[in-house]
């Protein structure tokens, strides 16, 4: 328990809002993320307004030997943002962005969510690769990986990152780029929120306005067939040209499935690229159409509601055989929430062409990220959905990689974060034993300080 006197002491330091459990009604909703299953109750949440708040964030737990967790737009679905009797610090009320459109940078602070930042570069026709749900976080995200709609041209969003500022473990202020802070900079792009809490990311912008895209619909009893076409389709995609599969439920209640794009090229190109895909078959429907980049970031928003209850499984996989479509196929018509959601995203071109030790994010090539996205709404139901999860987990996994993709994690073993970050791992842990020795920020999919890695730091 933290005293009267201790919290007070940290107001003097701290010049954002403290919440406390018994006398703020603002904390249960601070608290609160997108997972509904997580129910954590932190000692304190200090909502950061800048870097010296965060400053006197870190410096407060670590004298007092408080579990500390940050949070920025509450997506993980492991809820790492909120720890139990510790400091939740959070950045979502941090939400400046600094558009240079000459130079196609932006600064941008932890606290956006992807259709924010978007939002802000769109009137300079001007985006990068972010995710594909709008009010995901961009620091999680990115500092994930980052996998979007324009990773084929663009690569991840941790590839379009070009500079960090951040507070380190020992609550000193860095800046990590190519040329500062090297092995730091290499670390952020990829290996979660292990190293340090950020304040604000650069990021390369990219000419993009308008794109061709949407999806095309079919019926449940033609999805093996058609998402075989889909993978074979997805293997010739131009650059330009992201592709996702998912078998959803859609409004009216019927399940499908729903093949999606978004072409960043010519609109003439586009049409060009995306016939075979239109005509392919005999679908429900056809929503590929010219699109604002914005709304494009935003089209998949509806599939995923509030306030649910979420419990997710993903394979990074570089190869889709039929027997894998046909489980998902056959285990998605019997799921037990209309809510739940199993597909393919493709990462592929710019992205796949890194190679794997550029980056903390090792999973390179052209890959599929094979998910299973259950979610619920009654926490009833909560048993029931993660033991059909699991099972459906199981019965693909003879035929997909295990490399696994870490924005996608629940609370896992460690093996399963040492597959997240593959040949990267000993690296990373160097790295995380040079800037958080102690393990300050182990509220993560935790990578542990291990001095004895150096070596592997630099090769």
């Amino acid at each position: 328990m933290l005293s009267a006197s201790a919290i007070d002491h940290f107001r003097r330091a701290f010049r954002g809002r403290l919440l406390v459990p018994s006398d703020d009604p603002a904390y249960d909703h601070a608290r609160r993320v997108f997972n509904a299953t997580i129910d954590r109750r932190p000692a304190l949440i200090a909502q950061c307004g800048d870097s010296a708040d965060v400053v006197a964030c870190v410096t407060f737990a670590r004298e007092r030997e408080l579990p500390l967790s940050v949070r920025g737009g509450g997506h993980s679905i492991a809820g790492k943002a909120v720890c139990d009797g510790g400091l939740m610090i959070d950045l979502s009320t941090m939400k400046g962005i600094r558009v240079e459109p000459a130079a196609r940078t932006t600064r941008a602070e932890p606290g956006l969510t992807l259709g924010e930042f978007d939002r802000a570069t769109h009137p300079f026709g001007l985006a990068t690769t972010l995710g594909v749900v709008s009010n995901t976080g961009i620091a999680g995200l990115t500092l994930g990986g980052g996998i979007g709609w324009l990773n084929g041209k663009y690569g991840l969003a941790c590839d379009n990152a070009i500079a960090f500022d951040v507070v380190a473990a020992d609550a000193t202020v860095l800046r990590a780029t190519a040329a500062e802070h090297e092995d730091l900079y290499w670390g952020l792009r990829g290996g979660s929120g292990n190293l340090a809490i950020v304040t604000a990311i650069q990021y390369r912008l990219h000419p993009v306005e308008t794109v061709l895209a949407g999806a095309v619909f079919h019926p449940l009893d033609r999805a093996a067939e058609a998402l075989r076409f889909f993978v074979e389709f997805s293997a010739g995609a131009p650059d330009e040209l992201t592709t996702m599969a998912a078998l959803v439920t859609l409004p009216d209640g019927a399940p499908a499935a729903a093949l999606s794009v978004c072409y960043c090229g010519s609109p003439a190109d586009g049409e060009r690229v995306v016939t075979p895909l239109r005509s392919f078959g005999s679908p429900l429907a056809d929503r590929i159409e010219r699109m604002p980049y914005v709304a494009a970031q935003s089209m998949l928003d509806g599939f995923f509601p509030a306030n649910h209850h979420h419990y997710w499984k993903s394979n990074l996989t570089s190869r889709v055989p039929y027997e894998a479509i046909d489980a998902m196929v056959d285990y998605m018509a019997r799921k037990p929430s209309p809510f739940t959601i199993a597909g393919l995203q493709a990462l592929h071109g710019a992205a796949g062409r890194v190679p794997g030790g550029d980056t903390a994010f090792p999973h390179r090539g052209d890959r599929f990220d094979c998910m299973i996205l259950s979610q619920w709404a009654d926490a009833a139901d909560g048993d029931r959905n993660i033991a059909w999860t699991k099972e459906f987990y199981a019965a693909i996994q003879p035929h997909v990689d295990a490399a696994v993709y870490v924005n996608n994690l629940g609370d896992e073993p460690d093996a399963v974060v040492r597959a997240a970050f593959g040949a990267n791992y000993q690296r990373l842990a160097a790295v995380k034993a040079r800037y958080d020795p102690t393990n300050v920020f182990r509220s993560t999919q935790n990578v542990r300080p291990n001095p004895d890695a150096t070596t592997a730091a630099h090769t």
